[in-house]
């Protein structure tokens, strides 16, 4: 199965979600998409109830995937309020166990920064955040070129396929040393994971001054010719995989939602159970 939904749900104008309170704003979404990246999870390893009433808002077959807290993956943006990695990571798989109980956590987004980059010291961290996550299914997402060069590639995905990481395959800008290229190859049986950055190669790195990164790295809006042309790609995917779950990342404009929908009908996909397009009066 195809799964297509956001990163977050709070800030696609094209939804009418801004128009509504804040905690209603994941009840509408569920109405238009069947998935959701989390990215609060990022920022801070977040409290069980916040899980709770996200998992009690959304139909019953709706899936989330958790981006893996900052410090596990080295961005560290701010003080990190943990002794060790291992008390870290403890405190992200226990904020999990909502999400598992209720059968709605397709997998945990590891997304390293562009410095991580293919050496044996990074390679071993790997192998043990796969163990420290146990049996939670975890997706990789690179940012740096040196796994996927001609001479390592072929290792770096059979590393993962060996290991039992979902490879993340990216639509991004081809901006050098932190950008990667598509790779159409899934490595886990079950579940691979693709996110659409957009192509705004202009944007993508992070300029000395003058310039908001946050608010102009994902600014794009896919033509639909550049969707139909993924259209075969998700087919190639869905051979090596049995479901295939798609995220679009380009917000930056407010694009992710209008693309999603044009991907869905490209795809001819249609979900059943989603959320009532209308909330209810109380």
């Amino acid at each position: 199965m195809i799964y297509i939904g956001l990163t977050g749900w709070g800030d696609h104008d094209s939804l009418s979600i801004d128009k509504i309170p804040n905690r209603d704003k994941l009840k509408v979404y569920g109405a238009h998409f069947p998935a959701v990246e989390v990215d609060a999870s990022f920022y801070a390893i977040q409290p069980k109830r916040n899980i709770e009433k996200w998992v009690a808002e959304t139909p019953s077959s709706f899936q989330f995937v958790v981006k893996a807290y900052q410090g596990m993956t080295g961005h560290q943006r701010g003080e990190i309020p943990f002794d060790s990695k291992k008390e870290m990571f403890a405190a992200f798989r226990d904020s999990l166990e909502g999400f598992q109980k209720s059968g709605k956590l397709t997998m945990a987004l590891f997304q390293f920064p562009p410095w991580f980059d293919c050496k044996r010291e990074n390679v071993n961290y790997l192998r043990w955040c796969k163990a420290e996550m146990g049996d939670i299914p975890v997706a990789i997402e690179f940012r740096n070129q040196s796994w996927y060069r001609p001479n390592m590639v072929q290792q770096t995905l059979e590393f993962l396929q060996k290991e039992g990481w979902i490879h993340t395959v990216c639509d991004e800008p081809q901006a050098g040393e932190g950008s990667i290229p598509l790779v159409l190859h899934a490595t886990h049986p079950d579940k691979t994971l693709v996110r659409f950055h957009g192509r705004n190669i202009h944007g993508w790195q992070k300029p000395a001054s003058g310039v908001n990164w946050r608010e102009v790295r994902y600014l794009y809006r896919y033509n639909k010719e550049e969707l139909a042309d993924w259209v075969e790609k998700i087919r190639i995917l869905e051979k090596q995989s049995k479901d295939v779950y798609v995220l679009f990342n380009n917000n930056s404009g407010g694009d992710a939602a209008d693309n999603a929908k044009q991907f869905i009908d490209l795809l001819g996909v249609t979900y059943e159970g989603l959320a009532p397009k209308q909330l209810g009066l109380f």
